[in-house]
């Protein structure tokens, strides 16, 4: 088997991670450093109020934010107005703080709030996690700061865009809720606050009689489903409504699941409900990738990938006077997101930027003017 490999693409306002293992893509993250993630970030944090219903403390952050510190992690004995260590384990998501544990401190802890560090960027705990892969980056200062870290034998500076053309297209995928499935059918995803619904649609072999197709169909699409969910960092409850099986036969299904669940240390098998749905448990910890994109993409996400497209529109034409027409909302986005139009322009030159009310979402571009 090929040895893994990080393929880590920089972009103004954005830093696309994955994981890729031959031709397969394993992990993968979307970054925005004027947004970090938080995870494994280390505070001086306050508490602000104990809440007994949740077995835990709130915590007063830097920023004006809150987190939670469950008893079980340190908030037990911890009364209003204490200070203390604390360390996220699990990111900000779904409209909730992050999540903390208390970490000892050599001498006593007092205020302001602050942050004291900044976790491992996903580069970082992909390499820790898979020490025999090599990292690929398109940025020079990045290759430079990751060579302190990790080394030099590590750290490959490509002059050519990190992704391919394939790795464009499968984080192209992440952005949207409908995967289609080899051979026909495909499956949608629909986050809610409360759960996450998978439906497999089998496509033209719904109306067939062959009960194998039927069978193999919902495995390979289960299987994918399971990818699906760790790609997009998704979690919590989740059910499975699998395409044109009596709900007899898809316990068949259940124990050539079991393996590829076990594959996930965060993800538990629950069984099958009495409504037939496959239900799944998956710890959170990482952001799922629709709340930092958008669902449907965010103007902020279609403004990054028009820059993206714009870096590569100035390497094919160096020198050329490039424009950004886009809707005023993609504009406006772009403006709120600390630096990227400026690391656009030290990458490739000024841009100028041109407001269209029509241009629909998808189809801003970047072009020579």
């Amino acid at each position: 088997m090929a040895a893994p490999l990080i393929v880590l693409s920089v972009s103004p306002g954005e830093r696309r991670v994955a994981l890729r293992r031959g031709d397969t893509l394993d992990a993968a993250f979307v970054e925005r450093p004027h947004r970090p993630e938080g995870l494994g970030d280390l505070h001086v944090a306050r508490v602000a109020a104990r809440a007994p219903a949740m077995g835990g403390v709130f915590l007063a952050l830097t920023g004006g934010e809150t987190g939670f510190l469950p008893d079980s992690e340190g908030g037990k004995g911890r009364g209003e107005g204490d200070w203390l260590r604390a360390a996220v384990t699990r990111a900000a998501q779904g409209g909730k703080g992050p999540r903390l544990a208390a970490r000892p401190s050599p001498e006593a802890v007092t205020g302001p709030v602050r942050l004291l560090s900044r976790g491992p960027e996903a580069a970082l705990r992909l390499a820790a996690q898979n020490p025999e892969a090599m990292i690929v980056t398109d940025h020079a200062a990045t290759a430079a700061r990751l060579r302190g870290v990790l080394g030099t034998a590590r750290i490959e500076l490509s002059a050519r865009p990190a992704f391919d053309d394939a790795l464009e297209e499968e984080f192209e995928l992440l952005s949207g809720m409908a995967v289609a499935l080899p051979g026909g059918g495909r499956l949608t995803l629909h986050p809610t606050p409360a759960l996450l619904a998978i439906d497999i649609d089998a496509g033209a072999v719904s109306g067939g009689r062959d009960a194998t197709a039927h069978k193999a169909l919902n495995a390979a699409a289960l299987a994918e489903a399971l990818r699906q969910i760790r790609l997009r960092h998704l979690a919590g409850a989740i059910l499975v409504d699998m395409a044109g099986m009596a709900i007899a036969r898809r316990r068949e299904l259940l124990p050539g699941l079991a393996p590829l669940v076990a594959a996930d240390p965060a993800l538990k098998l629950m069984g099958l409900t009495g409504l037939g749905l496959i239900e799944l448990q998956r710890r959170r910890v990482h952001t799922p990738l629709h709340e930092i994109l958008g669902d449907p993409p965010s103007p902020l996400t279609r403004g990054l990938a028009a820059l993206r497209r714009g870096l590569a529109e100035a390497t094919r034409r160096p020198g050329a006077r490039l424009a950004l027409t886009a809707s005023p909302a993609v504009l406006a986005a772009l403006a709120d997101c600390p630096g990227a139009l400026d690391d656009f322009t030290e990458r490739a030159g000024a841009l100028a930027l041109r407001p269209d009310p029509l241009c629909p979402p998808g189809q801003e571009h970047v072009h020579a003017e």
